[in-house]
């Protein structure tokens, strides 16, 4: 029988040029994958070309009909013909040896694909008008057919892209694509990314007569570039977000980032920017859970816009066809850049929260109409009597403090105030105010000089506890203290033996253990500023948290996850009474300590009243 070989050496040439209409629907497959694709090398296009404004309209999700149209620079009869043929741009130069040098790249586009890709799977119509030109000029491309130049109507200059029946030449790739909302969805995204990287430029995005986006061209700084993200990502991202600028030799790192407090499920709201280009990097996902490991739980993702000016000889953008990958000549730098810089904003933040945690409760104390409350009539007027809880309105009563003090065991254990010190007044000036009252033993409530503040003692707590044992272990060891009997804590063996790989790296952070037989461990001090703490939660807590972090981690990262471990099960605790000297201190502690407006898990320490949003809940405004 003949073998595969022989059957394959008597045969004919195997090997055949493809005619260019096949080359160019391959290609296509590359560049052109779904509408949204042919936005961006549209829109790209169109900023290389100088415009200031770029309209996009779509039908169907691009299916049947995209067109672009820009106020760029516009193209003469010549570059129309030469702008659909495949590998040709005006984007590459040669250099004084003739030689195109692929790594200094500072357009958006540069590969001269586009174009023809499309052209080869859709009617392409391209219109466009020079700047100060004669006329307007159409060039018509159908499958790869070309028609035209011919005259055509064109107002001001720039250029006018239309697309129709994308992929009607290839319809197998028409069975790969989605429904028109999640094309529409796709394009929207693509949009929305190259309006964030360019906040000059005015962009309109309308489909099937709706418009979807309308953005405003901004000013060319910081200011204009937040007010552009926060009509992308949202108006709570522009209230709640803080600068980030970092320079190092030659990179520099710009924009803005949330507060830890303001946090997601997903990490959908994070973008970077290499050099004014949108990228997806896994960069920017493994800087960001590092720069904010100290604030959010593992399940939290914050919101930010980073944008990274760094020589082009420094990054390749040659990557992929799309242009959405880069790769960096040295990764760990930039990474390190992005890091510190995102820890430097948030350290600059101090204790601020997010305004999101304030107007979810302004929202939830919105007085509403129940099953079994009927609200007051506008008309209802009550019976004018004194009030004996307004001090200000009525005169003391005479005897009437012996008459309280019989009341004294009756107030509702739940919610206290101490008697304000002579000073207290003054601390009302104070960014948290002064301490007034404690509800249900968990809650601190301060007023300050234009509101009132609410603080979670036992998250407020945990980050100063996690703040101070962080500085001590940077100074060298964080101060223990003796038991005065040793505490046994039974475990299995399997647990004893993880614990005790790990015993040098507690005893660091002032938790010193040693082994007691097979099944336990004998703990002899605990960290200082812990003061009395319940041991056997805290080693339990402890086993808990290395099973989660796992061995791959850093040692400084494992002992800051457990310092936050540690600063958790060590904080004072829901159902603790404070003096109001206690509370007054620990108002003050959070002023002074950076990060205090979140605890380790990313929640709120602290949401804040203004007395003019209290004043609109009671009709007083």
């Amino acid at each position: 029988m003949t073998n595969r070989a022989e059957k394959f050496s008597t045969s004919t040439a195997r090997i055949h040029r493809l005619p260019p209409g096949a080359v160019n629907r391959i290609a296509a497959g590359e560049v052109i994958e779904r509408p949204a694709a042919v936005v961006k090398e549209l829109v790209e296009n169109a900023l290389d070309a100088g415009a200031i404004r770029i309209d996009i309209e779509i039908e169907h999700g691009g299916k049947t009909r995209l067109v672009v149209t820009d106020d760029g620079c516009g193209m003469g009869e010549e570059d129309m013909l030469l702008a659909i043929e495949r590998h040709a741009t005006s984007k590459l130069a040669p250099g004084a040896d003739g030689e195109y040098d692929l790594m200094n790249i500072a357009t958006m586009g540069f590969r001269g694909e586009a174009l023809p890709s499309i052209g080869a799977v859709a009617r392409l119509t391209i219109t466009t008008r020079q700047a100060g030109g004669d006329e307007a000029r159409e060039l018509k491309v159908e499958g790869g057919v070309l028609s035209g130049p011919a005259p055509a109507a064109f107002g001001g200059h720039g250029t006018r892209i239309e697309v129709r029946d994308l992929f009607y030449a290839t319809p197998a790739r028409l069975k790969f694509l989605k429904s028109d909302q999640a094309e529409t969805t796709a394009i929207g995204e693509t949009v929305r990314r190259l309006a964030m990287a360019r906040h000059d430029v005015a962009f309109t995005l309308v489909s099937m007569g709706r418009k979807l986006l309308n953005l405003a061209g901004e000013t060319p700084d910081e200011e204009g570039r937040l007010k552009r993200l926060a009509a992308i990502m949202g108006k709570e991202f522009g209230e709640n977000a803080v600068p980030i600028f970092a320079e190092r030799e030659d990179a520099k790192v710009t924009g803005f980032a949330g507060l830890p407090t303001f946090n997601r499920g997903l990490p959908d709201k994070q973008f970077l920017f290499v050099n004014g280009r949108p990228v997806r990097d896994k960069l920017i996902v493994g800087a960001v859970r590092g720069a904010y490991a100290d604030f959010l739980a593992r399940d939290r993702h914050p919101a930010v816009a980073l944008f990274l000016e760094i020589p082009s000889a420094l990054v390749d953008v040659n990557v992929h066809p799309a242009k959405t990958e880069v790769r960096f000549r040295n990764a760990g730098e930039v990474r390190g850049l992005l890091v510190s810089a995102l820890r430097h904003a948030l350290a600059e933040a101090g204790h601020r929260a997010s305004t999101t945690t304030s107007a979810y409760a302004l929202g939830k104390m919105t007085p509403q109409s129940g099953a079994g409350v009927t609200p007051l009539r506008s008309h209802y007027r009550p019976a004018a009597a004194p009030n004996p809880y307004v001090r200000d309105a009525y005169p003391p009563v005479d005897g009437l403090n012996d008459r309280q003090k019989s009341f004294e065991d009756v107030a509702a254990p739940s919610a206290r105030a101490e008697a304000s010190s002579p000073d207290a007044q003054p601390q009302t000036e104070s960014p948290l105010g002064a301490a007034r009252a404690q509800l249900h033993e968990t809650y601190i409530v301060a007023q300050t000089a234009d509101g009132l503040v609410i603080v979670d003692q036992h998250a407020a707590h945990e980050r100063l506890v996690y703040e101070r044992m962080k500085s001590g272990l940077s100074g060298g060891t964080v101060a223990s203290q003796g038991l005065l009997l040793p505490e046994i804590v039974d475990l299995t063996s399997d647990q004893a033996d993880r614990l005790e790989k790990r015993f040098e790296e507690f005893a660091a952070l002032g938790l010193v253990m040693e082994r007691f037989g097979d099944d336990a461990v004998m703990v002899r001090e605990t960290p200082a500023m812990l003061g009395e703490v319940d041991v056997k939660g805290l080693v339990q807590s402890l086993l808990d948290d290395l099973s989660s972090i796992g061995e791959s981690l850093a040692l400084k990262e494992r002992l800051e996850e457990v310092c936050s471990s540690m600063a958790c099960h060590g904080s004072i605790r829901s159902g603790r009474r404070m003096t109001g000297e206690e509370m007054n201190a620990l108002l003050r502690q959070m002023e002074a300590t950076p990060h205090s407006g979140q605890c380790n898990h990313g929640r709120p320490t602290y949401v804040e009243l203004k007395l003019a949003d209290i004043e609109r809940l009671f009709g007083r405004r």
